[in-house]
Protein backbone atom coordinates (compact mmCIF):
# COMPACT_ATOMS: atom_id res chain seq x y z
CA UNK A 1 0.00 0.00 0.00
CA UNK A 2 1.21 3.53 -0.70
CA UNK A 3 2.72 5.79 1.79
CA UNK A 4 -0.08 8.35 0.94
CA UNK A 5 -3.04 8.22 -0.66
CA UNK A 6 -4.60 10.59 -3.26
CA UNK A 7 -6.46 13.22 -1.68
CA UNK A 8 -10.37 14.20 -1.29
CA UNK A 9 -10.76 17.27 -3.27
CA UNK A 10 -13.88 18.66 -1.35
CA UNK A 11 -17.04 18.57 1.12
CA UNK A 12 -20.29 19.49 -0.53
CA UNK A 13 -23.57 20.74 0.91
CA UNK A 14 -26.18 18.05 0.01
CA UNK A 15 -28.85 21.33 -0.11
CA UNK A 16 -26.74 24.34 -1.21
CA UNK A 17 -23.86 22.95 -2.72
CA UNK A 18 -21.38 24.98 -0.98
CA UNK A 19 -18.16 23.64 -0.88
CA UNK A 20 -15.98 22.66 2.64
CA UNK A 21 -12.44 22.16 3.35
CA UNK A 22 -12.38 17.94 4.07
CA UNK A 23 -9.14 18.58 6.56
CA UNK A 24 -10.92 19.76 8.99
CA UNK A 25 -13.41 19.28 11.15
CA UNK A 26 -17.17 19.46 10.16
CA UNK A 27 -20.41 18.24 10.57
CA UNK A 28 -23.05 19.67 8.23
CA UNK A 29 -23.47 22.84 6.66
CA UNK A 30 -24.57 26.34 7.76
CA UNK A 31 -27.80 25.44 5.72
CA UNK A 32 -28.47 22.65 7.24
CA UNK A 33 -27.37 20.23 4.44
CA UNK A 34 -25.48 16.85 5.12
CA UNK A 35 -21.63 17.33 3.50
CA UNK A 36 -20.68 14.81 0.90
CA UNK A 37 -17.24 13.93 -0.52
CA UNK A 38 -16.63 14.62 -3.97
CA UNK A 39 -12.97 13.35 -5.83
CA UNK A 40 -11.50 14.08 -8.48
CA UNK A 41 -12.64 11.39 -10.47
CA UNK A 42 -9.96 11.51 -13.59
CA UNK A 43 -6.94 11.93 -11.49
CA UNK A 44 -8.48 8.22 -9.28
CA UNK A 45 -9.28 6.83 -13.00
CA UNK A 46 -5.31 7.37 -13.95
CA UNK A 47 -3.72 5.85 -10.77
CA UNK A 48 -6.58 3.07 -10.33
CA UNK A 49 -6.45 0.08 -12.60
CA UNK A 50 -9.13 -2.33 -12.38
CA UNK A 51 -6.72 -5.46 -13.24
CA UNK A 52 -4.23 -4.79 -10.63
CA UNK A 53 -7.15 -4.41 -7.82
CA UNK A 54 -6.68 -8.27 -7.12
CA UNK A 55 -3.25 -6.97 -5.57
CA UNK A 56 -4.70 -4.97 -3.03
CA UNK A 57 -5.29 -5.75 0.79
CA UNK A 58 -8.92 -6.95 1.18
CA UNK A 59 -10.69 -4.14 2.50
CA UNK A 60 -12.95 -1.21 2.08
CA UNK A 61 -8.98 0.89 1.78
CA UNK A 62 -8.74 -1.13 -1.48
CA UNK A 63 -10.41 1.69 -2.96
CA UNK A 64 -8.96 4.69 -1.34
CA UNK A 65 -8.63 6.98 -4.22
CA UNK A 66 -12.34 7.07 -3.82
CA UNK A 67 -12.40 7.59 0.22
CA UNK A 68 -11.52 10.07 2.20
CA UNK A 69 -8.17 9.07 4.02
CA UNK A 70 -5.31 11.14 3.42
CA UNK A 71 -2.20 9.11 5.64
CA UNK A 72 -2.87 5.53 5.61
CA UNK A 73 -1.43 5.59 9.10
CA UNK A 74 -4.65 6.45 10.58
CA UNK A 75 -7.16 3.74 8.91
CA UNK A 76 -8.73 1.63 12.28
CA UNK A 77 -9.33 -1.62 10.92
CA UNK A 78 -10.83 -4.82 12.22
CA UNK A 79 -10.83 -6.57 9.15
CA UNK A 80 -13.91 -5.64 7.26
CA UNK A 81 -15.36 -5.49 4.05
CA UNK A 82 -14.92 -8.11 0.67
CA UNK A 83 -17.86 -9.89 1.99
CA UNK A 84 -19.33 -12.66 -0.14
CA UNK A 85 -21.29 -12.09 -3.13
CA UNK A 86 -23.43 -15.16 -2.74
CA UNK A 87 -25.45 -17.41 -5.55
CA UNK A 88 -29.16 -18.04 -3.90
CA UNK A 89 -30.11 -20.61 -6.96
CA UNK A 90 -32.39 -22.41 -4.67
CA UNK A 91 -33.94 -19.44 -3.10
CA UNK A 92 -34.19 -17.92 -6.28
CA UNK A 93 -35.89 -20.59 -7.90
CA UNK A 94 -38.92 -20.64 -4.78
CA UNK A 95 -39.19 -16.86 -5.57
CA UNK A 96 -39.03 -17.32 -9.41
CA UNK A 97 -35.54 -15.53 -10.20
CA UNK A 98 -33.26 -17.24 -12.43
CA UNK A 99 -30.31 -15.04 -11.40
CA UNK A 100 -30.81 -14.03 -7.46
CA UNK A 101 -27.68 -13.32 -5.35
CA UNK A 102 -27.08 -11.78 -1.69
CA UNK A 103 -24.10 -9.68 -0.23
CA UNK A 104 -23.61 -10.81 3.51
CA UNK A 105 -22.78 -8.25 5.49
CA UNK A 106 -23.06 -10.08 8.22
CA UNK A 107 -19.41 -11.28 7.67
CA UNK A 108 -18.30 -8.06 8.76
CA UNK A 109 -16.67 -6.96 12.47
CA UNK A 110 -19.64 -7.14 14.73
CA UNK A 111 -21.77 -8.70 12.33
CA UNK A 112 -23.50 -6.03 10.66
CA UNK A 113 -22.55 -3.60 7.08
CA UNK A 114 -22.22 -0.49 10.17
CA UNK A 115 -18.60 -1.49 10.11
CA UNK A 116 -17.86 -0.13 7.03
CA UNK A 117 -19.34 3.41 8.16
CA UNK A 118 -17.36 3.18 11.66
CA UNK A 119 -14.17 2.43 9.73
CA UNK A 120 -14.15 5.48 7.56
CA UNK A 121 -15.66 7.43 10.14
CA UNK A 122 -13.28 6.44 12.58
CA UNK A 123 -9.97 6.94 10.47
CA UNK A 124 -10.82 10.06 9.43
CA UNK A 125 -11.56 11.40 13.15
CA UNK A 126 -8.01 9.52 14.11
CA UNK A 127 -6.31 11.64 11.44
CA UNK A 128 -8.34 14.99 12.61
CA UNK A 129 -7.34 14.53 15.95
CA UNK A 130 -10.94 13.80 17.25
CA UNK A 131 -10.80 12.03 20.31
CA UNK A 132 -14.59 11.28 21.29
CA UNK A 133 -17.57 10.79 19.59
CA UNK A 134 -21.22 10.65 19.94
CA UNK A 135 -23.61 8.17 18.16
CA UNK A 136 -27.44 7.64 18.37
CA UNK A 137 -28.14 4.64 17.17
CA UNK A 138 -30.93 1.74 17.15
CA UNK A 139 -28.05 -0.49 17.96
CA UNK A 140 -25.90 -1.74 15.15
CA UNK A 141 -24.11 1.16 14.17
CA UNK A 142 -23.80 2.02 18.34
CA UNK A 143 -22.34 -1.41 18.71
CA UNK A 144 -19.90 -0.34 15.55
CA UNK A 145 -18.90 2.57 16.29
CA UNK A 146 -17.94 1.86 19.54
CA UNK A 147 -15.99 -0.88 18.92
CA UNK A 148 -14.06 0.92 15.98
CA UNK A 149 -13.69 3.88 18.31
CA UNK A 150 -12.14 1.74 21.03
CA UNK A 151 -9.59 0.58 18.42
CA UNK A 152 -8.71 3.69 17.86
CA UNK A 153 -7.78 5.04 21.77
CA UNK A 154 -11.28 7.52 21.03
CA UNK A 155 -14.44 7.69 24.01
CA UNK A 156 -17.38 6.56 22.45
CA UNK A 157 -20.86 8.29 23.82
CA UNK A 158 -23.57 6.13 22.86
CA UNK A 159 -27.36 6.56 23.12
CA UNK A 160 -29.70 4.12 22.02
CA UNK A 161 -33.56 3.21 22.58
CA UNK A 162 -34.18 1.09 25.68
CA UNK A 163 -35.86 -1.32 23.96
CA UNK A 164 -33.39 -1.98 21.35
CA UNK A 165 -31.71 -5.35 20.76
CA UNK A 166 -29.77 -6.65 23.91
CA UNK A 167 -26.95 -8.13 21.96
CA UNK A 168 -25.74 -4.50 20.72
CA UNK A 169 -26.27 -3.25 23.91
CA UNK A 170 -24.17 -6.16 25.17
CA UNK A 171 -21.58 -4.99 22.64
CA UNK A 172 -21.29 -1.31 23.36
CA UNK A 173 -21.08 -2.04 27.26
CA UNK A 174 -18.36 -4.44 26.26
CA UNK A 175 -16.10 -2.11 24.35
CA UNK A 176 -16.20 0.25 27.18
CA UNK A 177 -18.40 3.36 25.49
CA UNK A 178 -19.99 5.67 27.88
CA UNK A 179 -24.05 4.45 26.73
CA UNK A 180 -27.20 5.33 27.77
CA UNK A 181 -30.80 4.77 27.17
CA UNK A 182 -33.39 6.79 26.22
CA UNK A 183 -37.30 5.98 26.65
CA UNK A 184 -38.29 6.48 23.03
CA UNK A 185 -37.06 5.99 19.27
CA UNK A 186 -33.80 6.90 17.46
CA UNK A 187 -35.45 10.15 17.17
CA UNK A 188 -35.23 10.68 21.13
CA UNK A 189 -31.58 9.74 21.11
CA UNK A 190 -30.88 12.06 18.46
CA UNK A 191 -31.47 14.97 20.96
CA UNK A 192 -29.57 13.54 23.48
CA UNK A 193 -25.88 13.23 21.25
CA UNK A 194 -27.05 17.04 19.83
CA UNK A 195 -26.87 18.20 23.84
CA UNK A 196 -23.41 16.24 24.57
CA UNK A 197 -22.17 17.91 21.44
CA UNK A 198 -23.49 21.46 22.51
CA UNK A 199 -22.71 21.09 26.07
CA UNK A 200 -19.16 19.15 25.69
CA UNK A 201 -17.76 19.41 22.68
CA UNK A 202 -18.35 15.70 21.75
CA UNK A 203 -18.18 15.27 18.30
CA UNK A 204 -21.48 14.40 16.73
CA UNK A 205 -21.10 11.07 14.32
CA UNK A 206 -25.00 11.10 13.95
CA UNK A 207 -26.43 9.82 10.12
CA UNK A 208 -25.64 12.21 7.59
CA UNK A 209 -24.23 14.85 10.00
CA UNK A 210 -20.87 13.80 9.73
CA UNK A 211 -19.62 13.11 5.93
CA UNK A 212 -17.72 9.58 6.03
CA UNK A 213 -19.80 7.27 7.10
CA UNK A 214 -21.56 7.51 3.91
CA UNK A 215 -18.01 6.96 2.11
CA UNK A 216 -17.37 3.60 4.33
CA UNK A 217 -20.63 2.27 2.95
CA UNK A 218 -20.18 3.34 -0.41
CA UNK A 219 -17.25 0.50 -0.43
CA UNK A 220 -20.65 -2.03 -0.74
CA UNK A 221 -21.24 -0.92 -4.36
CA UNK A 222 -18.00 -0.77 -5.16
CA UNK A 223 -17.60 -4.77 -4.16
CA UNK A 224 -20.17 -5.73 -6.23
CA UNK A 225 -19.50 -4.22 -8.81
CA UNK A 226 -15.80 -6.13 -8.52
CA UNK A 227 -17.06 -9.29 -7.59
CA UNK A 228 -19.33 -8.62 -10.70
CA UNK A 229 -16.28 -7.89 -12.83
CA UNK A 230 -17.88 -4.36 -13.41
CA UNK A 231 -20.65 -5.53 -14.97
CA UNK A 232 -23.66 -3.43 -13.16
CA UNK A 233 -26.69 -5.68 -12.54
CA UNK A 234 -30.13 -4.88 -13.72
CA UNK A 235 -31.33 -4.67 -9.70
CA UNK A 236 -29.76 -4.13 -6.17
CA UNK A 237 -32.33 -3.72 -3.57
CA UNK A 238 -31.29 -2.61 0.03
CA UNK A 239 -33.33 -2.80 3.37
CA UNK A 240 -33.73 1.00 4.36
CA UNK A 241 -34.06 3.27 7.59
CA UNK A 242 -32.02 5.66 7.52
CA UNK A 243 -31.04 4.89 3.70
CA UNK A 244 -27.09 5.80 4.27
CA UNK A 245 -26.41 2.23 2.98
CA UNK A 246 -28.66 3.06 -0.48
CA UNK A 247 -27.11 6.26 -1.03
CA UNK A 248 -23.67 5.00 -0.93
CA UNK A 249 -23.98 1.80 -3.07
CA UNK A 250 -25.86 4.60 -5.82
CA UNK A 251 -23.30 7.36 -5.33
CA UNK A 252 -20.56 4.24 -5.91
CA UNK A 253 -22.19 3.42 -8.81
CA UNK A 254 -22.40 6.92 -9.69
CA UNK A 255 -18.80 7.74 -9.52
CA UNK A 256 -17.66 4.66 -11.21
CA UNK A 257 -19.85 5.44 -14.16
CA UNK A 258 -18.00 8.95 -14.66
CA UNK A 259 -14.97 6.72 -14.35
CA UNK A 260 -16.10 4.68 -17.29
CA UNK A 261 -16.39 1.56 -15.33
CA UNK A 262 -19.77 0.43 -15.30
CA UNK A 263 -23.30 1.64 -17.13
CA UNK A 264 -24.71 3.50 -14.10
CA UNK A 265 -28.11 3.70 -16.02
CA UNK A 266 -28.67 -0.51 -16.37
CA UNK A 267 -28.96 -0.85 -12.32
CA UNK A 268 -32.26 0.23 -10.54
CA UNK A 269 -32.42 0.90 -6.95
CA UNK A 270 -34.81 -0.86 -5.16
CA UNK A 271 -35.98 0.42 -1.00
CA UNK A 272 -37.31 -1.77 0.90
CA UNK A 273 -38.92 -0.61 4.15
CA UNK A 274 -41.01 -2.35 7.57
CA UNK A 275 -44.95 -1.80 6.77
CA UNK A 276 -44.93 -0.41 10.71
CA UNK A 277 -42.15 1.89 9.34
CA UNK A 278 -42.48 3.13 6.00
CA UNK A 279 -41.37 6.89 5.47
CA UNK A 280 -39.59 6.64 2.69
CA UNK A 281 -41.81 4.28 0.70
CA UNK A 282 -44.91 6.65 0.85
CA UNK A 283 -42.88 9.44 -0.06
CA UNK A 284 -42.16 7.57 -2.89
CA UNK A 285 -45.46 6.52 -3.94
CA UNK A 286 -46.84 9.98 -3.59
CA UNK A 287 -44.01 11.47 -5.83
CA UNK A 288 -42.67 13.56 -3.09
CA UNK A 289 -39.05 14.71 -2.55
CA UNK A 290 -39.23 14.55 1.07
CA UNK A 291 -40.66 12.03 3.34
CA UNK A 292 -43.05 12.90 6.82
CA UNK A 293 -42.75 11.64 10.64
CA UNK A 294 -44.06 8.46 10.56
CA UNK A 295 -45.78 7.98 14.12
CA UNK A 296 -45.96 5.41 16.25
CA UNK A 297 -43.44 3.50 14.21
CA UNK A 298 -42.70 -0.62 15.10
CA UNK A 299 -41.58 -3.15 13.09
CA UNK A 300 -39.60 -6.51 14.15
CA UNK A 301 -36.38 -5.24 11.78
CA UNK A 302 -35.64 -2.91 14.21
CA UNK A 303 -33.01 -1.55 12.47
CA UNK A 304 -35.39 -0.05 10.23
CA UNK A 305 -37.54 2.08 12.63
CA UNK A 306 -36.05 5.33 11.50
CA UNK A 307 -39.64 7.45 11.72
CA UNK A 308 -37.80 10.21 9.65
CA UNK A 309 -34.65 9.82 8.07
CA UNK A 310 -32.21 12.95 7.49
CA UNK A 311 -31.42 11.68 4.07
CA UNK A 312 -34.59 10.79 3.05
CA UNK A 313 -34.41 13.31 0.31
CA UNK A 314 -31.02 12.05 -1.13
CA UNK A 315 -32.51 8.29 -0.77
CA UNK A 316 -35.53 8.99 -2.85
CA UNK A 317 -33.34 11.12 -5.93
CA UNK A 318 -31.56 7.31 -5.93
CA UNK A 319 -34.59 5.69 -6.92
CA UNK A 320 -35.93 8.53 -9.00
CA UNK A 321 -32.84 8.90 -10.86
CA UNK A 322 -32.18 5.07 -11.38
CA UNK A 323 -35.49 4.19 -12.51
CA UNK A 324 -36.16 2.60 -9.08
CA UNK A 325 -38.84 1.20 -6.94
CA UNK A 326 -40.06 1.35 -3.24
CA UNK A 327 -42.09 -1.22 -1.21
CA UNK A 328 -42.54 -1.95 2.42
CA UNK A 329 -43.54 -5.90 3.96
CA UNK A 330 -45.21 -6.57 7.11
CA UNK A 331 -43.39 -8.22 10.08
CA UNK A 332 -44.70 -11.58 9.16
CA UNK A 333 -43.40 -11.93 5.57
CA UNK A 334 -40.25 -10.94 6.80
CA UNK A 335 -40.02 -13.46 9.35
CA UNK A 336 -41.21 -15.98 7.14
CA UNK A 337 -39.07 -15.24 4.68
CA UNK A 338 -35.98 -15.29 6.86
CA UNK A 339 -36.97 -18.74 7.45
CA UNK A 340 -37.42 -19.53 3.98
CA UNK A 341 -33.85 -18.43 3.36
CA UNK A 342 -32.21 -20.27 6.13
CA UNK A 343 -34.12 -23.37 5.31
CA UNK A 344 -33.11 -23.21 1.42
CA UNK A 345 -29.31 -22.05 1.29
CA UNK A 346 -28.12 -21.85 5.01
CA UNK A 347 -27.95 -18.57 5.30
CA UNK A 348 -28.88 -16.53 8.62
CA UNK A 349 -29.82 -13.62 7.38
CA UNK A 350 -30.84 -10.52 9.96
CA UNK A 351 -34.72 -9.27 9.41
CA UNK A 352 -33.64 -6.48 8.02
CA UNK A 353 -31.93 -8.54 5.17
CA UNK A 354 -35.13 -11.04 4.80
CA UNK A 355 -37.34 -7.71 4.02
CA UNK A 356 -35.16 -6.81 1.20
CA UNK A 357 -35.78 -10.46 -0.10
CA UNK A 358 -39.35 -10.12 0.52
CA UNK A 359 -39.55 -6.93 -1.30
CA UNK A 360 -38.22 -8.54 -4.35
CA UNK A 361 -40.26 -10.83 -4.49
CA UNK A 362 -43.50 -8.58 -4.16
CA UNK A 363 -42.16 -6.50 -6.79
CA UNK A 364 -41.14 -9.67 -9.09
CA UNK A 365 -45.08 -10.38 -8.76
CA UNK A 366 -46.17 -7.62 -9.41
CA UNK A 367 -44.08 -7.07 -12.73
CA UNK A 368 -41.66 -4.49 -11.99
CA UNK A 369 -38.98 -7.18 -12.20
CA UNK A 370 -38.36 -9.84 -14.70
CA UNK A 371 -37.53 -13.16 -13.67
CA UNK A 372 -34.26 -12.93 -16.23
CA UNK A 373 -32.59 -10.02 -14.60
CA UNK A 374 -29.83 -9.98 -12.38
CA UNK A 375 -30.88 -9.12 -8.95
CA UNK A 376 -28.56 -8.41 -6.07
CA UNK A 377 -29.81 -7.79 -2.15
CA UNK A 378 -28.11 -6.81 0.56
CA UNK A 379 -28.88 -8.70 3.50
CA UNK A 380 -27.23 -6.22 5.90
CA UNK A 381 -26.47 -8.28 8.97
CA UNK A 382 -26.20 -11.45 10.74
CA UNK A 383 -29.37 -13.15 12.09
CA UNK A 384 -27.13 -14.10 15.30
CA UNK A 385 -27.49 -10.20 16.09
CA UNK A 386 -31.69 -10.89 16.34
CA UNK A 387 -31.96 -14.31 18.17
CA UNK A 388 -35.41 -13.16 19.71
CA UNK A 389 -36.82 -13.60 15.93
CA UNK A 390 -36.23 -17.55 15.56
CA UNK A 391 -38.34 -20.09 17.30
CA UNK A 392 -35.96 -22.56 18.87
CA UNK A 393 -37.99 -24.73 20.49
CA UNK A 394 -36.93 -28.47 20.08
CA UNK A 395 -38.03 -31.82 21.29
CA UNK A 396 -36.32 -33.18 24.56
CA UNK A 397 -35.12 -36.59 24.49
CA UNK A 398 -34.79 -38.67 27.45
CA UNK A 399 -32.16 -40.80 28.47
CA UNK A 400 -32.45 -44.44 26.51
CA UNK A 401 -35.35 -42.41 24.27
CA UNK A 402 -34.65 -43.59 20.17
CA UNK A 403 -35.69 -41.10 17.33
CA UNK A 404 -37.99 -41.73 15.13
CA UNK A 405 -38.57 -39.82 11.95
CA UNK A 406 -40.56 -40.35 8.83
CA UNK A 407 -38.22 -40.57 5.47
CA UNK A 408 -39.56 -39.05 2.52
CA UNK A 409 -39.89 -42.00 -0.55
CA UNK A 410 -37.12 -39.98 -2.40
CA UNK A 411 -34.62 -40.24 0.05
CA UNK A 412 -32.18 -43.35 0.30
Amino acid sequence: MEKKFTEIERLECSLCGKSYDPFKVQNICQCGGSLIARYDLEDAKEIMDRRSLSKRVLSPWRYHELLPLKDPANIVTLGEGMTPLLSMDRLGEKLGLKDLMIKDEGMNPTGTFKARGATAGVSKAKELGIESVTVPTNGNAGAAWATYAARAGMESYIVMPRNGPAVTRKEITAAGSHAYLVDGRITDANLMSEQLQNEYGVFNAATLKEPYRLEGKKTMGLEIMEQLNWEAPDVIAFPTGGGVGLIGIHKAIMELNEMGWVDEMKTRMVCVQAAGCAPITEAWEKRKKTSVMWEESDTVAFGMNVPKSRGDFMVLESLYSSGGYATSVEDDEILRTKQLIGREEGLFACPEGSSAVAGIKKLLDQGFIDRNEKVIVVNTGSGLKYPHTVDASLPLLQPGERISIEMEENVK
